[in-house]
């Protein structure tokens, strides 16, 4: 064993053991009974090293290399490549695989995570109509597999009213601002008066889009990445648009998915009773006739109530009221008077 022990330091366990023929665990067993018979010595198996292996300073140097912004995001195959391209070696793929397990434990998760930005939930809130809208897109499918139509939604979050909408045969950040600018104009949006909120598409993140809204002094906000609840007005509007019985399979043409948009809006702004604002249209709650409808409706369940008390256990019918607030991720309770009164205080 002392031959094998010799031949070890200078070529490797390993090595050593295959050309003598020896299996390893024979080997070290035999060491640790070496160890063991010396007073004040560990029983500790001290394997000598390799002689390819990396010294310290090549080690720190590839470890460096490959966190570094340039390549933490590249295999190590890349790396390897890369570096070779530029007249580079220090080590082969597998010591940079043995160098990430080492140091991360999991390769996937060498990345510097702190230099990921750490996206804010938003918190916005609409105490009336035209202070805060919401605007997204969503696919309609076309007469054939794979052809799809784009649908252009804002709405206002406080009403639920759809300021403007638009079918186009493909996403395009110029006819993203262009319905922007002319739902503003429409509505007669001041500057400083509106917070428009969306998700991270392409169209949403454009500078087309955000140039428009520097100009027209319109506050911006995003979705956190994969996060649906931060847009749950666009989304719910898309869902309702989309279980109508009357939603197709299919579009013929693009005109008839503006025809039957056309159709759906107008009974979405003016006939449709939302659950969210006291069953009422979402024209009444944008144009101010909210509170003469629910007066209406009070009218007709006193009347109700007069004539059979006992139906309504004793207690007057109320038609509800108007909203006074409609949020995007509501805060806990004892931060919202400070965010109304300060919206109030504008």
């Amino acid at each position: 064993m002392r031959v094998t022990h010799n031949l070890a330091e200078g070529v490797g366990v390993k090595t050593a053991c295959n050309v003598l023929g020896v299996p390893r665990s024979t080997y070290y067993f035999s060491q640790s009974k070496q160890m063991d018979g010396k007073e004040g010595k560990s029983n500790t198996i001290k394997r000598p090293s390799p002689p390819l292996k990396l010294d310290q300073s090549e080690y720190d140097e590839m470890l460096k290399i490959m966190v570094s912004d340039r390549f933490c995001d590249m295999a190590p195959h890349q790396i390897y490549a890369t570096l070779l391209d530029e007249g580079r070696y220090i080590c082969s793929i597998r010591t940079m695989y043995r160098i990430l397990t080492a140091e991360f434990n999991q390769v996937e998760e060498r990345r510097n995570v702190s230099r990921h930005r750490k996206y804010t939930k938003p918190e916005l809130l609409a105490t009336g109509p035209n202070q805060v809208w919401s605007w997204d897109i969503t696919k309609l499918k076309g007469p054939r597999k794979w052809s799809y139509y784009q649908l252009y939604v804002i709405m206002d979050i406080f009403s639920r009213y759809v300021v403007g909408w638009m079918i186009a045969p493909r996403e395009q950040k110029a006819l993203a601002k262009k319905l922007i600018a002319e739902s503003c104009e429409n509505q007669r949006i001041q500057p400083n008066q509106l917070t428009l909120h969306a998700d991270r598409g392409a169209s949403m993140r454009s500078k087309t889009v955000a140039e428009l809204l520097v100009d027209l002094e319109v506050m911006k906000t995003h979705s956190r990445p994969h996060v649906s609840n931060d847009n749950p007005y666009s989304e719910a509007a898309f869902k309702t648009l989309k279980y109508r019985p009357e939603f197709p399979s299919r579009f013929g043409s693009i005109e008839d998915a503006r025809q039957f948009c056309r159709d759906f809006f107008t009974w979405y702004n003016e006939e449709h009773r939302h659950t969210g604002i006291a069953l009422l249209t979402p024209k009444d709650v944008h144009y101010g006739t909210a509170q003469e409808v629910l007066d209406k409706r009070n009218l007709v369940l006193a009347d109700a109530y007069g004539k059979n008390p006992s139906r309504f256990k004793g207690k007057l019918p109320s038609a509800g009221r108007v909203p006074e607030a409609a949020w995007i991720n509501k805060p806990k309770d004892d931060e919202i008077s400070k965010q109304i009164s300060s919206e109030n205080s504008f």
